[in-house]
């Protein structure tokens, strides 16, 4: 079962947890609680699980957003932070996007009371409340078989549109976009009957190459749209409506705006439809178009979309939110298989046109500079090594990987799909997404182990070890080794563990233990999740745990200086233990360090080891000006709070609510306004070009 539901062990209610993803979200009551198994039936959406319990009171926590629906399915309000208000005698739903999708059946009276983490409410006496519950975990229906030809790619991608929940603006809801059948490659074209891509009356024609094919994906995924071959790239609707799709590179910039385009225009508009969360978007788009929100919400897809194009790009695309991912996907066979997983992200795919480094290193003045070795940095930029006396230049080591630096994109990440190792981006592998889709319940905490077999590295052992699990309300089990053996590693490995944090040395051969070198590929089955192997050269040993189970994680691509590698280290400790995705907080990790660029993550980025105090977790950039401050905000997209979804800061005086990775966050506050605000959770904040906490940093620092 996905969804376990248990007793609270420190307090009176129930833990309800999502035992695949690891969400926890905590109901807290009053007085004991027997919790009895409840109807999912009984509720308008599907679920996972449901349980009953009476209560007077109870406070659920990590909500950012609540709805509350009468007895016919009518929204009737907004549970918003810092509010209260009361509800009269009657049946009503509470929706709310916790850990876990989560849905409340209660009777009024009923006293509602928010604060900036959690939810209470009051009733007038003990009441039946009926708990409905959903994972957030998505997993393909089936899968499509296809071979490599480019008119059988057209008609497998075509169907991946079958996940769609609907085809109208909602769409741009992340929990409305399920996830796409996989594709696997085989000796003919074969998909199931089951699949039911819907008829929109939109197709795409391109000339039958794959590369045409895999750029088109995402768009034609979003749009319902049918993909068939034509003389030159073009969309056109069953109205007649036609929108060019220019050649060349073109072609792949024309795609990623009609994307774009298409996605923002939804988001504004929708809120026209049953859930009425309007967005500063919204209303800044409201001005530039000619057709209002409520008529534009109402027109079929292909009617829809020709409104849409009809609009400028240059006119809305200040307001197109970051976007969350850019794959450069080499177009041939054994890149197929990740195509739906990038399709999922609505990741802008575009072919590579990469700066091959020619197995140099990409970022040589730096580490000539700082290397990371068993000696000393001389201060001419040669190395000196254990064994080996003052030597020349030639002595610092330089990377032997087949390096390429992708094309620059306008994304918060990128991802790199093909032989050659990405610098900048993110090497994504099918073989992760796979392993991904065969994890299986857990029964017990969130598993973390963190091995240090360097010394030197004592300062990076012991902020993870105080860092992982130090909130109360999330249960860790944390083990903490020094100086393994090879065998001890590699049980360590087998382990069914959640996060493995490895401190130290890696060899060409594999990992350096106490009493030798142990290689990955002499593991019998890898057992961990996620991992982060923090020590030089860790990228073929990263790539040979994806490839024995593991599902993301962090390498290095050459040397790297211990102290620098110290400072990335700490700074990822923290970030992912505030619900950062891995390639997000990479990103923000290695930023500003100068060894920065030797870090990758490898196979699925997506993957997060720990809920964040808030389901989207977010940057806080702050300036002083003469009068106060002036605050951006970046939110981060992941896996279950995709693009699309919602985010409000509650700071100052601010009323609005926001599109996740939206661009347009940035406010004027004073000093107590940015104090409030940074008191709401334990935040990454960037001031004077360096990285803070929020719980660890005063308002006259920043």
């Amino acid at each position: 079962m996905t969804i376990a539901i248990e007793p609270l062990p420190d307090e009176t209610g129930i833990e309800l947890r999502d035992r695949i993803e690891q969400r926890r979200c905590r109901i807290v009551t009053d007085e004991p609680v027997e919790a009895a198994a409840g109807d999912p039936d009984g509720f308008p959406y599907p679920l996972d699980a449901a349980v009953d319990i009476t209560a007077s009171r109870l406070t659920v926590g990590n909500v950012p957003t609540g709805y509350v629906r009468n007895s016919d399915g009518e929204l009737i309000r907004e549970v918003e932070h810092f509010s209260g208000f009361s509800l009269s005698s009657g049946t009503y739903l509470f929706e709310m996007s916790a850990p876990v999708k989560l849905y409340l059946d209660v009777q009024g009276p009923v006293d509602v009371s928010v604060d900036g983490i959690q939810m209470s409410l009051a009733f007038d006496g003990a009441t039946q409340v009926s708990i409905g519950v959903r994972s957030y975990h998505e997993r393909p229906a089936t899968t499509i078989t296809t071979t490599p030809e480019p008119d059988d790619l057209m008609t497998a991608v075509s169907s991946l549109s079958s996940a769609l929940k609907t085809t109208g603006p909602d769409r741009a809801y992340p929990t409305l976009r399920g996830h796409p059948p996989e594709l696997a490659v085989g000796s003919e074209l074969q998909v199931p009957e089951m699949l039911d891509p819907p008829d929109t009356g939109i197709a795409i024609e391109i000339p039958p190459e794959l590369r045409a094919v895999f750029v088109v994906a995402p768009l034609a995924y979003y749009l319902g749209a049918e993909v068939r071959r034509g003389d030159a790239p073009r969309i056109v609707t069953g109205e007649g409506f036609v929108h060019p799709l220019t050649g060349g590179r073109e072609f792949e910039d024309e795609v990623e705006r009609v994307l774009k385009q298409t996605f923002l225009l939804d988001s504004a508009i929708r809120s026209e439809g049953a859930y009425v969360i309007p967005t500063r978007e919204e209303r800044v788009v409201d001005g530039r178009l000619s057709v209002g929100p409520s008529t534009l919400y109402d027109l079929d897809p292909g009617p829809q979309l020709a409104e849409y194009l009809s609009v400028p790009y240059d006119a809305v695309s200040d307001l197109v939110p970051r976007w969350k991912l850019t794959a450069h996907v080499t177009p041939r066979a054994d890149s197929i298989e990740v195509l739906p997983f990038l399709v999922d992200d609505l990741a802008v795919i575009r072919t590579p046109r990469p700066f091959d480094l020619g197995g140099g290193d990409p970022y040589k003045a730096a580490i000539d500079e700082f290397v990371r070795t068993d000696g000393e940095v001389r201060g001419d930029g040669g190395v000196q090594r254990r064994g080996d006396p003052w030597g020349d230049d030639d002595h610092a080591t330089r990377s032997d990987l087949p390096l390429v630096e992708p094309e620059q994109a306008d994304s918060i990440e990128q991802a790199w799909v093909g032989d050659d190792v990405p610098v900048g981006a993110s090497k994504a592998v099918a073989q992760a997404y796979r392993n991904r889709l065969d994890r299986t319940p857990q029964s017990g905490d969130i598993g973390i182990v963190v091995v240090c077999n360097d010394a030197e590295m004592a300062d990076e052992r012991q902020l993870a070890s105080e860092v992982y699990g130090s909130r109360d309300e999330l249960p860790f089990d944390v083990t903490l080794y020094e100086d393994l053996t090879a065998d001890r590693l590699a049980l360590v490995l087998e382990s069914d563990i959640d996060f493995f944090h490895y401190i130290g040395h890696i060899e060409h051969e594999g990992f350096r233990c106490s009493d030798g070198v142990l290689d990955v590929a002499s593991v019998d089955g890898v057992g961990l999740d996620t991992f982060f192997l923090n020590a030089c050269r860790s990228y073929r040993q990263g790539m040979a745990l994806i490839e024995n189970g593991a599902i993301g994680g962090v390498v290095t691509l050459d040397d790297v200086i211990n102290s620098g590698a110290v400072r990335v280290g700490k700074a990822m400790c923290r970030l992912l233990n505030r619900g950062f995705p891995l390639r997000a907080a990479l990103t923000i990790a290695s930023e500003r360090s100068v060894v920065g660029p030797q870090y990758i993550v490898v196979g699925d980025g997506n993957m997060d080891l720990i809920q964040g105090e808030s389901v989207v977790p977010n940057l806080v950039e702050v300036d002083r000006t003469d009068h106060g401050f002036d605050v951006a905000i970046s939110s981060y997209p992941t896996q279950h709070f995709g693009l699309g979804g919602v985010f409000k800061p509650e700071i100052g005086g601010n009323t609005d609510h926001f599109l996740t990775a939206s661009r347009l966050m940035e406010f004027e506050v004073t000093e107590r306004e940015l104090s409030d605000f940074l008191d709401l959770a334990v935040v990454p904040v960037r001031a004077r070009n360096q990285l803070f906490w929020s719980d660890r940093v005063g308002v006259d620092d920043l």
